[in-house]
């Protein structure tokens, strides 16, 4: 598959839905255009899902789901397992899709958007061998049961790896769900729908609806046979989210925003740990809800972390995300790079210390949603650039005079979602990291691990995705007393 939109539209999946083990036409009429961010023209239109579209969605899956949720665990491992070898089989097909939605360079698509998607489904199917469904705990059994049907909420900026790290532990679990995807970057959505029917899910097992927040999303989380909601966005769309849930006591799990810490202590090693904290920052141009846009570094040692940030932002290559030279590619919307763009003017205007990056597209480059990776020193911690989340590659150097300074800035936001510690005495690293009121830190950048739970304290969220907490996030817990042999 050289060309996956082109497929797509072959084969007719732009103007439908997967639901019921079936492609559907949608109920309604309304199309929208999915927009390449690299040249700013459509590349292909989408069917919007209606309230009709939620409701046939959800019925399949309510219908699927006694039956689903009784198999045995070796029976949905094995359908994780056919689903993770098709992925790994269609690597390149899923990094053309994304690079072409939402701008990420093809480099990045193949080695870490695709690869890291398909981890999540390959722990999932791993968890199913060992997971203890059943334990007991003298005469009582403690049974770990599906929840039930699952509206899964999904973004833009993520697309295949946050389907992936939602769905697969969903079906683990047992449930049945009903995805809708962001409909600014569809299009790696439509290709996995394709990869759960040829791996032979049961009918109204896995359902997708494309749609807007405000009439799919609104749809799920108010249908009162949708029994649990897991959605990565915006903080302000979690807040509706869980709003719109809440009459039906619904299950709502929330992975939001972030505006994570890097705290370098004092006797870090800055050659090593300024490069790595830069490009974590600016890994997916920025557009990540964990990335570690704030910077904390001893004000003696300022001087040096500006020259290192200046001479590590030099090398990237900003541009067409289709060249594998390239390694950062396009902002994945015309929203979000308006947004970038205001707030380094603002960051400016604050009277922040420019020291790499600014307004505007990088030198060369006059089409396109194209953003300069930008660095400000001698932030302080009441600037907008300091506090908001930008979603971009901007990163704020602020400058403290002591750990216990260091620790209080790292809290001082209403995130808690990541953060990072760099140091080399590990009992001082390992004590601020167990200060900082985050549900991830990660100590000297270490590799990435797809069993570790990932969720937020704070307005970043409630819940935890991957390995096994991101399985009993789908999961109810019933005692059953008296259970005698």
């Amino acid at each position: 598959m050289t060309d996956p939109i082109r497929h797509l539209a072959e084969a007719g999946r732009l103007d439908r839905f997967y639901v019921d083990g079936a492609w559907r036409e949608g109920a309604g009429a309304e199309r929208v255009a999915v927009v390449s961010p690299a040249s700013e023209t459509v590349i292909a239109q989408i069917a919007l899902g209606t309230e009709a579209d939620v409701a046939h969605a959800v019925a399949a899956a309510r219908r699927a789901f006694p039956a689903w949720s009784r198999t045995a665990p070796a029976e949905r491992a094995a359908l994780l397992d056919r689903v993770h070898g098709l992925v790994i089989a269609r690597l390149e097909a899923f990094a053309q899709a994304l690079s072409a939605e939402m701008g990420a360079p093809i480099t990045y698509a193949r080695e870490a958007q695709v690869p890291l998607a398909a981890a999540h489904i390959r722990v999932a199917r791993d968890l199913l061998a060992t997971f203890p469904f059943l334990s007991r705990r003298g005469t009582t059994a403690i049974a770990r049961e599906a929840i039930g049907v699952c509206g899964l909420i999904t973004p833009w900026n993520w697309p295949l790896y946050q389907i992936t790290a939602k769905v697969a532990p969903a079906l683990a679990a047992g449930c049945t769900v009903v995805l809708k995807p962001s409909e600014l970057s569809p299009l790696s959505a439509l290709l996995f729908a394709e990869v759960m029917d040829e791996a032979g899910c049961p009918a109204g097992v896995f359902n997708l609806v494309n749609g807007t927040g405000p009439v799919v999303g609104e749809g799920l989380s108010t249908h009162p046979e949708v029994d649990m909601i897991s959605i990565t966005g915006s903080t302000r769309a979690g807040v509706l989210v869980a709003q719109a849930a809440a009459p039906t006591v619904k299950r709502v799990a929330q992975e939001l925003g972030g505006k994570s810490p890097n705290v370098v202590l004092p006797d870090a090693d800055l050659a090593r740990c300024i490069p790595l904290g830069i490009a974590a920052a600016m890994r997916n141009l920025g557009q990540s809800c964990s990335a570690p846009t704030r910077m904390l570094v001893p004000r003696a040692r300022l001087a040096e972390v500006e020259a290192l940030a200046r001479t590590t932002v030099a090398g990237f290559v900003v541009g067409d995300p289709r060249h594998e030279a390239t390694t950062h590619g396009a902002i994945a919307n015309r929203a979000q790079y308006d947004r970038i763009q205001r707030m380094i003017a603002i960051g400016i205007e604050e009277g922040a210390k420019l020291v790499a990056g600014g307004t505007g597209r990088p030198d060369g480059l006059t089409t396109g949603l194209y953003a300069r990776p930008t660095v400000f020193s001698e932030v302080r911690r009441d600037m907008a650039i300091a506090q908001e989340e930008i979603f971009g590659p901007v990163l704020a150097i602020l400058p403290y005079d002591g750990v216990e300074e260091a620790v209080e800035i790292a809290n001082d936001t209403i995130y808690g979602l990541g953060a990072h510690v760099q140091g080399t005495d590990m009992v001082q690293v390992r004590a601020v990291a167990g200060r900082i009121r985050a549900g991830q830190v990660h100590l000297n950048v270490p590799a990435w691990d797809p069993e570790a739970p990932f969720g937020g304290y704070k307005r970043s969220g409630n819940g935890r995705e991957y390995g096994r907490e991101g399985l009993e996030e789908y999961l109810e817990t019933k005692a059953i007393l008296g259970y005698y042999d």
